[in-house]
């Protein structure tokens, strides 16, 4: 028997982690989406393909909303979110369900049950570069478990009409996105690219949508995660302190 390693990441807010190496780990997109989103107060939340619960756990430790549940495929990764929802006192306001997103209208989670759900889509198409030679990894970051209009579609399903939905993306991949979203009835109304350094193309893309909304588009400042001299920004210790912001 392979021994699994075990190890618990503390954040500067005080959200710890458990983790182990047979489940994919938590990146910066994930805290950066949690971040960019904004529910409302006393929304209900779920995060597809959640992995270990990171944005569930953060939306909750920021505060104002009423509960966070996750989806999530890999039932390893679906018991190791909901210990850390444990860990962090969250038991009574977070789940974590073990299934498939393009199953979750046979699942108990009702339509219309969520005011705001989160997705940090594959970025990669299957037949687009090298696949990760760990299974979990590569489903994690290619579209084999699920495409993004099957994301789009679970995210309709659960959003109440007038609920808003939060993805990062590829910038490469924004007008499909865009696309994908609108043909959801998700129409885009905010979106923020990041940038690793302000002399660098944009890394990632976050945009939020909103069910049944008009048409009209705000793109916000950029996100810069380092200055020119490599040194974190302000910005992004705010970002991993969450000390909120209006």
């Amino acid at each position: 028997m392979i021994a699994i390693a075990r190890t618990i990441e503390t954040l500067s807010n005080g959200a710890v982690f458990a983790q182990d190496d047979g489940v994919v780990k938590f990146g910066t997109d994930a805290v950066l989406l949690a971040d960019f989103a904004r529910p409302d107060k006393d929304a209900r939340v779920i995060d597809l393909g959640t992995g270990t619960g990171v944005i569930p756990v953060l939306l909750l430790a920021r505060g104002g909303i009423r509960r966070a549940d996750g989806l999530e495929l890999d039932p390893r990764a679906a018991a190791l979110a909901n210990e850390n929802a444990r860990l962090n006192g969250f038991a009574d306001r977070m789940a974590v369900y073990a299934a498939d997103l393009r199953d979750v209208r046979h699942s108990a989670l009702p339509a219309g049950g969520y005011d705001y759900v989160a997705a940090n889509p594959p970025y990669r198409k299957t037949a687009s570069g090298k696949l990760a030679a760990d299974a979990a990894r590569a489903m994690a970051r290619s579209e084999l478990a699920c495409t993004l209009a099957d994301v789009m579609s679970a995210a309709r399903y659960l959003l109440t009409f007038g609920g808003k939905a939060a993805f990062v993306y590829l910038p490469e991949r924004l007008a499909e996105l865009t696309r994908a979203m609108e043909d959801a009835n998700i129409m885009p109304k905010r979106v923020r690219f990041v940038h690793t350094r302000p002399d660098k193309p944009a890394a990632l893309v976050m945009a939020e949508g909103k069910h049944g909304g008009k048409p009209g588009l705000t793109v916000q400042p950029p996100l810069f995660l380092h200055d020119m001299d490599r040194r974190e920004t302000e910005e992004l210790r705010r970002i991993y302190r969450y000390s909120q912001t209006t």
